[in-house]
């Protein structure tokens, strides 16, 4: 599945978005707006100054020296509408704060998307932020950080770093040092660098761009991890060539461990898995393949449960309803991903009763995820759908419907489901008997 850059930002008609950084910024603003403009007129401006001949990209130019100028700018819409201040020296002038206020109103108004450029990069891969730099409006509700991965394995200068004296005291680099990956997730994940200016509550997202070979993939991969501890999601692109590879989330594991496990007689949950607790090794599990958060939804013997992951950094939410069944510990866990602060990008759902399940899984289901935002992925075993399934928030409204003792295979039929095969038969053994618990810890193979 093909990834369109207004899926891989969430963008909609409500969208207000800054772009900063360097190596394909404005490369970046216009394909979305070229994608955003087959359904709805697109307005595009800066906050900096544009080369003049950035102008050419948009399907319209619009001088407004004065807010009299775009007294009727609904009329002189025409698929990508640019609006600047006049030329200077061959740069177009930026619009002050009042316009761009003016702007964004309008825009929220009439639906329609305001995309913003919003610092420059003289054309490098690289770059550091000026003390006045980046001049991000405070009402975006969403910036793109972009990054030329073509700097890195190249010697720090002038050459492939705009302002490289500030990034080299970001990075912690000395001048001519090679750039590494390392160095510039410090640049971007520090307060004064890529993290600069931002407004409080807009979301924001790096775009590891010129991924142009598989080795720059590869490595851009490898960033990931520590860069989502600071944005909302990772995005990795060649836009030149116009693919998008994958969009990285952060992915919640919400762990069910709220049943009565009346068929077994006992909590299954504090069953013994090679010297320790169900429940804590499916957890445990999950914190290893850097699912985040981690909730166990505790219901009958609560208390129990609760005691025996307390050393886990895990968030306990108690399901009241737990008699009602497995829908209701579903619900549980959504609602406390929905009313989180930090937004997740999906959920995988673990069963207390499979503690054999391997970490490998658990970023098999979240790579895939990253590969085409599939709204439901699950694993394939023997021409078997297998647990643990990967719902991404699309899927959130319908997971909070379900009810009774149903899994979400119930919104099944809703949404699109990516099956991919796992060679593992040992995932389809769950416990529900005694026979089966026997069968788990005596099986050579777990």
């Amino acid at each position: 599945m093909m990834i369109s850059i207004d899926q891989a930002m969430r963008v909609s008609n409500f969208s207000c978005v800054a772009f900063t950084g360097a190596g394909g910024k404005t490369t970046a603003l216009f394909h979305l707006a070229n994608t955003l403009s087959k359904d709805t007129p697109v307005v595009v401006t800066a906050s900096a100054h544009l080369g003049a001949w950035q102008v050419g990209f948009a399907d319209n130019h619009l001088i407004a020296d004065s807010l009299a100028a775009m007294d009727d700018l609904e009329s002189q819409l025409k698929g990508i509408t640019l609006i600047t201040g006049d030329f200077n020296e061959g740069r177009t002038k930026p619009l002050d704060s009042e316009a761009l206020c003016w702007l964004h109103q309008f825009c929220k108004s009439h639906s329609i998307p305001l995309l913003i450029e919003a610092d420059g990069s003289r054309q490098k891969p690289l770059k550091a932020w000026a003390e006045h730099e980046p001049p991000i409006p405070a009402f975006v509700d969403q910036v793109v950080q972009v990054v030329g991965l073509t700097g890195i394995g190249k010697p720090l200068s002038d050459k492939i770093v705009h302002r490289a004296e500030t990034f080299s005291a970001l990075s912690s680099l000395d001048i001519g040092e090679i750039v590494t990956p390392d160095a510039l997730v410090r640049v971007l994940t520090h307060s004064d660098g890529g993290q600069k200016n931002i407004p409080m509550g807009a979301r924001k997202i790096v775009l590891l761009n010129q991924a142009d070979t598989p080795e720059l993939q590869s490595i851009a991969h490898g960033m990931v991890n520590s860069l989502l501890s600071s944005f909302d999601s990772v995005v990795v692109s060649s836009l030149a060539a116009e693919n998008i590879f994958a969009v990285h989330k952060p992915i919640a594991g919400i762990v069910l461990a709220g049943g009565e496990s009346s068929r077994f007689g006992k909590p299954k949950q504090l069953l013994d898995w090679k010297g320790e607790p169900f429940v804590h090794a499916v957890a445990r599990t999950a914190l290893e393949a850097g699912l985040s958060p981690v909730i166990v939804v505790v219901g009958a013997n609560s208390e129990q449960v609760e005691a025996v992951v307390a050393d886990l950094n895990v968030i306990i939410v108690k399901n009241d309803e737990w008699k009602s069944g497995q829908g209701s510990s579903i619900r549980a866990g959504i609602r406390k991903l929905t009313t989180s602060p930090t937004p997740t990008g999906g959920a995988i759902f673990l069963l207390a009763d499979q503690p054999q399940l391997t970490a490998s899984i658990l970023r098999a289901l979240t790579e895939k995820h990253a590969e085409g935002l599939y709204p439901i992925v699950a694993p394939m075993v023997l021409d078997q759908r297998a647990n643990p399934v990967l719902f991404d928030r699309v899927a959130f409204t319908d997971l909070l419907g379900i009810e009774g003792d149903v899994g979400g295979r119930a919104i099944f039929h809703k949404h699109r489901v990516e099956y991919f095969p796992w060679h593992d038969d040992r995932m389809l053994l769950d416990v529900d008997t005694p026979e089966h618990y026997q069968r788990l810890i005596t099986d050579e193979t777990l």
